[in-house]
């Protein structure tokens, strides 16, 4: 492409000089300055930018992927993470989201999710009946509620 005096354009000179830089220059070339260009720009920018690319970039990539893109990248993750960690790092983490959690959330939210797992506990039980056989012994479901209401004394 050239303009009406002969010259190339912008466009033209820019994609010559990456082909040229391309050729004449390796991979660890790229990395040294791709880790220079992420420092500059880490100098010149707060947090607040890096929350607002952030988040633009995940909502672009929300726009052109649907559940199973994150389906199948979830679980490559969840498999790269098992295959780098031991148990006590799962136990170091889940104890953190417990706390975190417990911070978090009043007596009324484990009350209720209390009660949902003993209604769900109980429906598996009884076959997705939460009218069970009755042998004497307290079903799930009113072990759930029984323990939401002792947690709110």
């Amino acid at each position: 492409m050239t303009n009406d005096n002969g010259k190339m354009n912008r466009e033209e000179a820019g994609r010559k000089g990456g082909e040229t830089t391309a050729k004449n220059h390796d991979k660890e070339f790229y990395q040294e300055i791709g880790q220079k260009g992420g420092e500059a720009t880490s100098d010149n920018h707060d947090k607040e930018f890096y929350q607002e690319i952030g988040q633009k970039g995940g909502e672009a990539t929300s726009d052109n992927h649907d559940k199973e893109f994150y389906q199948e990248i979830g679980q490559k993750g969840g498999e790269a993470t098992s295959d780098n960690h031991d148990k006590e790092f799962y136990q170091e983490i889940g104890q953190k989201g417990g706390e975190a959690t417990s911070d978090n959330h009043d007596k009324e939210f484990y009350q209720e999710i209390g009660q949902k797992g003993g209604e769900a506990r109980a429906n598996q039980r009884d076959g997705g009946s939460s009218d069970g056989p009755n042998d004497g012994k307290m079903s799930r479901e009113e072990a759930g509620r029984k323990g939401g209401e002792k947690s709110r004394r």
